[in-house]
């Protein structure tokens, strides 16, 4: 049986299904930085002709993830300093202000979720999967935003999602923040179930400065 995923792909334009294959690919990892995308190969290997390719191309473009190089092709754009210093900036006040709400209006049943969640994490990066850990990660903090219980909030959160998928995929993939990667959801954790606001906010906005400085790093080296 087929899922509702599937099924709705099958009625997807061509466009839409060869640009969201290849945004998944790019936002995490599949397809590196700097990697020229060629219409020829792509087609070929989504089984469409190259116009539904050439389409898709451009829609990627205008959200920044492929630069358009004339008689060169696509190719993916590079994670900058100053796209991830504005991505992340919005982000460390958002998180800050979604933990100090979460300690106030988190449920019984959110607070177990989260704990599953945390959990779920360390089983995570002890397989040292970026993926399966990038998945877990977000699910940890898709339980805080439900918990802060503020729409306006997730809404904005979820504009920047994806990009912070593509950072936070970045900051995952060097293994060696594996363990404080832990340490800080665990210290976001035990704050939010003691409704430490302060306290919280701190760990949150540690969160993604250590995200910044390992980023930040990786750019200077390429």
């Amino acid at each position: 049986m087929k899922s509702n995923s599937q099924s709705a792909d099958e009625f997807m334009p061509l466009r839409d299904m060869v640009y969201k294959s290849l945004r998944k690919e790019i936002l995490t990892g599949r397809i590196n930085p700097g990697e020229h995308l060629l219409e020829l190969e792509i087609s070929s290997k989504l089984g469409v002709s190259r116009t539904p390719v050439r389409e898709a191309l451009r829609m990627l473009e205008l959200e920044g993830l492929v630069i358009m190089l004339p008689r060169r092709g696509a190719r993916v754009s590079k994670i900058t300093e100053k796209s991830m210093q504005d991505v992340l900036e919005v982000r460390e006040s958002l998180d800050a202000l979604c933990v100090e709400l979460a300690c106030e209006r988190i449920t019984a049943q959110e607070k177990e979720e989260l704990r599953r969640a945390c959990e779920a994490f360390e089983k995570a990066v002890a397989t040292n999967d970026s993926r399966k850990i990038a998945e877990a990660d977000v699910r940890f903090h898709d339980i805080l935003m439900k918990a802060a219980k503020n729409d306006r909030l997730v809404d904005i959160e979820e504009n920047l999602s994806q990009s912070m998928y593509r950072f936070r995929y970045e900051y995952i993939n060097e293994g060696s923040g594996h363990d404080n990667l832990v340490a800080e959801h665990r210290r976001i954790y035990d704050s939010v179930i003691k409704g430490d606001r302060i306290e919280a906010a701190a760990a949150a906005r540690l969160h993604i400065e250590n995200q910044r400085a390992s980023i930040l790093s990786r750019i200077t080296e390429d």
